[in-house]
């Protein structure tokens, strides 16, 4: 009995060991960097987006012209900030900083797509409603099916109707069609593996996802880690859509920064390129 116990604990340990190879983090250091702006988005739901009378780019949707088409030059925001943070896009009270850069690197293996975040995060947001966490980051990808994805983002997803919206009912983030896998980490420690279909999820969802993030200084360094498979199907090749959503200083629900729809090339071009390691 002695002898199997040994064996089964180095086959155990083997096995463990081969685990956490497929699971080595990513040489980092091999990974192109980009940069991302992010911006408060205010009270402004889809439905803004596409209302003409509102929003002047809403006839470019209709043609099928991407958000970030035209409001990212040279890889600069090319937005009217003070509008971002006025009673008209936010009654509320906007925060004192209306965008600022985050840094974004990716890489995948055979199995999984990795995902870097560097950012330092902005005090004075007018929202300090979530007293657990100082920051919450999130990354989502929509699936092909989920209407405008390609072009808004996970601006799909965010309605009129949505709770914490002026005049809202109790509803989380939805889409009509497909689904978004959506991953988030908080400061607390907390790991999220969710995702948004007919409501927001925020656990059961099909990515296998993890996160896990550190503060050093001012920065703080979030690394995400989810499955070529899920709602989103990623493949080497290919470039996938996905956005990304930052609350600082204790913010909650709508009172976030966001991007604009992006792209992760996977050996492919894209506004992220991920390394293969």
């Amino acid at each position: 009995m002695k002898k199997n116990f040994v064996s089964l604990a180095v086959i155990g340990a083997f096995v463990a060991f081969g685990s956490q190879s497929a699971m080595a983090a990513p040489d980092w250091s091999k990974a192109a960097k980009s940069t991302i702006h992010v911006f408060h988005p205010g009270a402004a739901p889809i439905e803004w987006v596409q209302g003409k009378g509102e929003h002047s780019g809403a006839s470019g949707l209709k043609k099928g012209e991407a958000c970030a088409g035209c409001h990212i030059e040279d890889g600069k925001l090319s937005l009217d900030t003070k509008r971002l943070v006025s009673k008209e896009m936010e009654p509320k009270g906007g925060p004192k900083t209306a965008t600022y850069p985050v840094t974004v690197q990716a890489a995948y293996d055979a199995a999984n797509l990795y995902v870097r975040l560097s950012f330092k995060a902005p005090a004075g947001g007018f929202d300090h409603s979530d007293k657990e966490n100082d920051v919450k980051a999130t990354i989502m990808f929509p699936n092909d099916k989920v209407p405008l994805a390609e072009q808004a983002g996970c601006w799909a997803a965010c309605h009129q109707d949505s709770k914490g919206m002026p005049g809202a009912k109790d509803k989380t983030k939805y889409v009509s069609a497909g689904a978004l896998d959506l991953v988030q980490w908080a400061s607390s420690g907390k790991s999220v593996d969710g995702y948004v279909a007919d409501k927001r999820h925020m656990d059961g969802g099909k990515a296998g996802a993890t996160a896990e993030g550190a503060k050093a200084g001012d920065t703080y360094t979030v690394t995400f880690t989810r499955k070529l498979t899920g709602n989103a199907v990623l493949a080497p090749g290919k470039a996938v859509p996905f956005g990304i959503a930052i609350h600082a200083d204790h913010a909650a629900g709508r009172f976030h920064h966001v991007s604009f729809g992006h792209t992760i090339g996977l050996g492919a071009d894209g506004d992220v390129k991920a390394a293969k390691q």
